[in-house]
């Protein structure tokens, strides 16, 4: 007997016995008749999980610190996010936030570490929020052990194994030993690369720093492949438009090609599983899809802007046109240190307008 013949059996029953004793059973009835019918007697699929998962900021003046995948966390709310790899051999750190938050920093990643050495930092870009905590957070390390004791190099004599490794590509240290104002020696790379890439296996993990110019021409990302996260620094910005550093070689095409650099690292989630986790330079834990939807609102307004500038528009012009309208609500800013309207400004500038 099939389900639905059950179910109408059990109702005629049902209404017999309510016409025998005068009582209409209306509760009774209709349950059994409309649940048995519609299929609905089994019970529903767990929904599935909501990603990226809705997460609370960081209270003022306070960091969280966040799995991420694999041997990955994230600290957030020092300024720029900051990536931490841990392990057997150590603690590996990738930026450092601002000075005004080193000391939660620290804080932080021992919480990670618990117990073990910090070994690398390495530097995304030269802007302050992602090094300014440089002099205070690299000197908690200590250099893995390669060289005699006694080795000396140049005039600094022996080398100082009491702090990190500091790792970023060469023109980063010519800009933080250039700085202004001046920063502290102990703020600078001592192990730079000028080379398209350099690479690091630590925690039984091969690292991949990339040398990918684009809000700067010093800019680096990191592939941790094994854990299968890529830690992005300020190129890929979900809380707003791309801070591009023209005095520093950064500019609005790089920019697109090097969004599309990070999409080719990520991996979509229907291709792994899980897929790879991106960590921007601010906000929430990504993945490949966040990067390409920002990488097509970037490459957007900078078409826009291309093709205003080619129908001899001014700058006045191409700010009054609005080109990031369907973005503002989401990236726009009015006020702080990086505007809509410096964004638009920066862009235009890069493409040649005048």
């Amino acid at each position: 007997m099939t389900n639905r013949k059950r179910s109408l059996t059990a109702v005629r029953v049902a209404a017999t016995a309510c016409l025998a004793t005068g009582v209409v059973a209306v509760g009774l009835v209709t349950p059994v008749f409309t649940q048995a019918a519609r299929g609905q007697g089994a019970a529903r699929p767990a929904a599935r999980p909501v990603w990226p998962p809705r997460l609370e900021a960081a209270a003022p003046g306070e960091v969280q610190v966040l799995p991420v995948q694999g041997n990955v966390h994230v600290i957030i709310g020092a300024g720029g996010n900051i990536a931490v790899q841990h392990g057997e051999q150590g603690v590996l750190v990738v930026d450092t936030g601002t000075a005004a938050m080193s000391d939660k920093v620290i804080a932080a990643i021992q919480s990670i570490a618990k117990g073990r050495p910090m070994r690398y930092v390495i530097n995304t870009t030269h802007r302050e929020e992602f090094t300014g905590g440089n002099e205070k957070v690299v000197p908690i390390g200590e250099i893995v052990p390669f060289r005699e004791p006694d080795y000396t190099a140049g005039p600094q004599g022996a080398i100082d194994t009491h702090r990190a490794s500091l790792v970023a590509f060469a023109n980063v240290l010519t800009r933080l030993s250039n700085a202004t104002p001046p920063r502290n020696e102990g703020a600078w790379p001592d192990n730079t690369y000028s080379t398209p890439w350099k690479r690091l296996f630590f925690n039984d993990e091969p690292i991949v720093i990339t040398h990918v110019p684009g809000t700067t021409d010093g800019n680096s990302v990191v592939l941790f492949r094994k854990s299968d996260v890529v830690s992005t620094g300020d190129l890929f910005d979900l809380t707003g438009f791309p801070m591009l550093d023209l005095k520093n070689g950064g500019g609005i095409n790089q920019e697109v090609e090097a969004l599309n650099k990070i999409i080719e690292f990520a991996v979509p989630s229907n291709n792994s599983e899980g897929g790879t986790k991106v960590i921007p330079g601010h906000g929430r834990i990504s993945d490949h899809a966040d990067v390409v939807y920002y990488r097509d609102m970037v490459t957007i307004v900078r078409d826009r802007i291309q093709d205003m500038i080619k129908k001899g528009q001014t700058l006045a012009q191409v700010k009054a046109a609005r080109p990031t309208r369907d973005y503002d609500a989401r990236y726009g800013k009015t006020t702080g240190a990086w505007t809509t309207d410096m964004f638009v400004e920066a862009a235009y500038r890069s493409l040649g307008g005048k």
